[in-house]
């Protein structure tokens, strides 16, 4: 077996604690111990070669800064790059294949980022000998023999040209200056603006200033930046996020439409429903978020997907997940069994004019456990429509449904300063001392699938984009209320943990009989956690209308004929895919008015 120790240095402080690791360590047979604090490094040091794996210093450490796994030791020979000591291992890389689209998929920290970085270029892999300069000479003779040699090869030489978008989108404003049309005519080297712009529907956006973007403007700039230039590499690390459901599927047909045909593509993306409309094939990269990741070979996007959900990945023989998911594949049997339940809350007809926008909210009603879904474009009404239902706006027509009522909140912009607590621990420790939040399910549940106990020393004004996501969640589902509003709950936040926030969801409601609205773009999550949904539509910007609760079947119709976008249901898990422009099966389900197919497959017709 082989070790692999991280020690997370923003956790890892040894002036705040009595250096436990060092002083329970074991003294092994050479006299030595395996944990040191060397004063250059500032943190723990563990010398893998030493460690008998006990795990005495993981169970000491008071920040729960340390991690230790044994691996097989047949793993050592695929090691291909590490950032440091006792920092993240990654081992294998997906591989690029010439004239297709290879999307990546995994949770967060498994090393995404540092495999598209290294196949672009930008980083040259140390093999794990991070003491030593790496050089690409020693790179193409590790991976001589493999699908990767002739790739790096032609790396190495300078003879692939590679353009990345890169994930953090919003770092962009501080480099680029000018009109958003002026500098996409600059870069544009293959002389396809015209198009990309028609559609991207940028034309609104050419003559704003690049600083002033949003993110979603930002994401379908740099998008399209990418697709300008003339390349042999193209790589999209997460090219959805900050897009609703419409732009998603916009820049996803994009990116198929407008990829050379002789170029190698590279996707990493959270979303599966757009993983599954832009890859041709995908890798599935697994293991311990920040400790170790590792590659699984290449598989057809079908496939590959359906294996990460039921966690099994018959080319290696592993297991990576304990429970498979699986959909629902009956929504009308759902149906049934919610009218048996009662009306718990209803709401008026409304309507608000704020800041040139105008809405108009159709009254509708929730049942006791019920979870809704609400769905439609960015700019359309669907955060006003929340901040109407929880009382932080006044209707002009209709009136404030629920004052007086506990409402459990969690907005789409999460500000710091609200929370009453300076860390997480403080607020965990007082949030946990009574009702469901104080049961062993929702630490375990919650708590421990949210990662919030590795992060329990953390002040709040300091957590990450998805750390602060997943706390905010953590706080509204902890509070009793009755009613809880979750505005955009998968915003940064990678698959593992939308399902671990959608399974939190279903067990609170159901088990305290309370309902809960879910604003959000991810199609798949929609479909995983409702059991009926609110549809929006109108102008963005200019006007927006709800209609709903509808059923998933005729709220998902109601949505994607306005797309003209058309969803299979898959014959193993039950999930929702997205079919190509122009199948067979889009054609059909389009010439029926069954935009959102809900029997398997191998249900359909065939041709």
């Amino acid at each position: 077996m082989v070790r692999v120790a991280t020690v997370e240095k923003d956790l890892c402080n040894p002036r705040k604690c009595q250096l436990e690791c060092v002083r329970f360590c074991p003294v092994n047979r050479a006299g030595r111990k395996a944990v040191e604090v060397p004063e250059e490094l500032g943190k723990a040091r563990i010398y893998e070669e030493v460690c008998v794996g006990c795990g005495i210093c993981v169970r000491k450490c008071p920040f729960q800064a340390i991690s230790i796994v044994n691996l097989p030791d047949e793993l050592e020979k695929r090691v291909v790059h590490r950032y440091g000591p006792n920092a993240f291992k990654l081992y294998g890389l997906p591989v690029p294949q010439e004239g297709r689209v290879v999307g990546i998929i995994g949770r967060n920290g498994v090393g995404k980022t540092t495999a598209v970085r290294i196949l672009a270029g930008e980083i040259v892999p140390n093999l794990g000998r991070y003491d030593l300069k790496p050089s690409w000479d020693e790179v193409l003779k590790f991976f001589r023999g493999t699908e990767l040699y002739n790739y790096f090869s032609k790396l190495a030489d300078r003879k692939l040209r590679v353009v990345h978008k890169i994930q953090h989108v919003d770092l962009v404003r501080s480099y680029v200056r000018g009109y958003v049309g002026e500098v996409l005519e600059r870069i544009d080297e293959r002389g396809i603006l015209g198009e990309v712009r028609r559609d991207l529907d940028l034309g609104k956006l050419f003559d704003k200033k690049v600083p002033t973007l949003s993110g979603g403007e930002l994401q379908k700039v740099t998008v399209t930046a990418a697709l300008l230039r003339s390349a042999d590499v193209y790589v999209f690390d997460e090219p959805a996020s900050y897009l609703d459901v419409s732009e998603r599927l916009r820049v996803a047909r994009a990116i198929r439409t407008y990829i050379p045909k002789n170029s190698y593509a590279l996707v990493v993306e959270h979303d599966l429903a757009v993983v599954d409309y832009v890859a041709d094939l995908v890798s599935v990269v697994y293991g311990e978020p920040g400790v170790y990741g590792i590659y699984s070979k290449v598989y057809s996007v079908g496939s590959g997907v359906n294996h990460f959900l039921t966690g099994y990945l018959p080319a290696e023989n592993v297991r990576i997940r304990s429970e498979p998911v699986v959909f629902n594949m009956q929504p009308e049997q759902r149906l049934v069994e919610l009218g048996s339940k009662p009306v718990y809350l209803s709401w008026p007809s409304m309507s608000k004019e704020l800041d040139g926008f105008r809405l108009e909210v159709e009254g509708g009603e929730v049942r006791v456990g019920e979870v809704v879904g609400v769905v439609g474009p960015n700019g359309i009404g669907k955060t006003t429509f929340a901040r109407l239902i929880v009382g932080e706006l006044e209707p002009d027509e209709g009136y404030v449904p629920f004052r007086g009522l506990r409402i459990s909140y969690k907005p789409q912009y999460i500000k710091v300063e609200s929370y009453p607590w300076t860390t997480v621990g403080e607020a965990l420790e007082e949030l946990t001392k009574e009702g469901i939040a104080s049961s062993e399910w929702f630490g375990e549940e919650v708590i421990r699938k949210f990662r919030l106990h590795r992060i329990r020393d953390k002040r709040i004004s300091e957590l990450s984009g998805g750390e602060l996501q997943r706390f905010s969640i953590a706080v509204a589902l902890a509070r009793d209320a009755e009613l809880y509003v979750l505005d955009e709950p998968s915003a940064f936040l990678d698959v593992d943990e939308r399902l671990a926030v959608a399974r939190a969801i279903r067990k609170i409601i159901e088990g305290r009989k309370t309902a809960c609205l879910v604003v959000d773009h991810d199609l798949m999550l929609i479909d995983y956690i409702s059991d009926r949904i609110i549809v929006f539509s109108g102008e963005p910007g200019v006007s927006g209308r709800s209609v709903g609760p509808l059923d998933v079947r005729r709220g998902m119709n109601s949505l994607l004929r306005e797309l003209e976008v058309t969803f299979r249901r898959d014959v193993k898990t039950g999930r929702p895919r997205i079919n190509k422009p122009g199948s067979y099966l889009d054609r059909y389900l389009k010439s029926i008015g069954e935009y959102y197919y809900t029997k398997p497959a191998e249900e359909a017709p065939s041709s």
